[in-house]
């Protein structure tokens, strides 16, 4: 099999029949240990993004019925995973792109990437289950959104996950620390994390 530097995406990997670690039993380890939060630290390369992306492909909905991408692996054994493969509606997103050189554009970049992850949920606008404050709530997310708000949206997104699934949301945050270090590197660290402080507080 070809190893291939730096590939990320799990579906990309499994697809090209790349070589491939099976790290697929941190899933049962992972789900068996009932935690609320994970942080997983690791150095650099050790295929954080990778495992995220795996992650996201095991139990997102949007990946069901892609049983092809974990048969012959670890976690395909027990009858319990395969029937939770592609089964929760998951919030997948990644802070690897807020590199700027102060904290306002860093706060705008963030917005932005929130506002991406309701543009993929738009579906939701049209639920008749969705009431109208509910509704107003959504469609004022966008990446001029005040801070307020935006600290917000992602625990408000979950419930209107929740609500239209029935179940809860699993939310994967890659690269959460890439901002905090380049907000320290350029000398705005106080005011940013004033910021994300209350961002995770309210989503986590």
């Amino acid at each position: 099999k070809v190893i291939s530097i730096g590939k990320q995406n799990f579906v990309s990997l499994r697809e090209n029949d790349c070589f491939y670690i099976d790290k697929t039993d941190l899933i049962c380890k992972w789900w068996e240990s009932k935690d609320e939060i994970t942080l997983i630290t690791r150095p650099r390369r050790f295929g954080k993004t990778l495992n995220m992306s795996m992650l996201n492909c095991f139990f997102s909905n949007q990946f069901t019925g892609r049983e092809d991408l974990f048969k012959g692996l670890a976690v395909w054994k027990k009858e319990k995973y395969r029937k939770m493969q592609g089964t929760y509606p998951v919030i997948f997103l990644s802070f690897a792109d807020v590199k700027q050189t102060n904290g306002a554009d860093a706060i705008k970049q963030v917005k932005r990437i929130i506002s991406d992850v309701y543009e993929s949920c738009q579906y939701l606008v049209k639920w008749e289950n969705l009431g109208e404050r509910q509704r107003r709530q959504f469609l004022e997310i966008c990446p001029q959104m005040d801070d307020v708000t935006a600290q917000n949206a992602l625990k408000d997104l979950t419930k209107y996950l929740a609500k239209y699934y029935g179940k809860n949301v699993i939310i994967l945050l890659d690269e959460y620390d890439t901002p905090m270090q380049e907000a320290y590197v350029h000398g705005y660290l106080d005011v940013f994390t004033e910021f994300m402080r209350s961002l995770f507080n309210s989503t986590f």
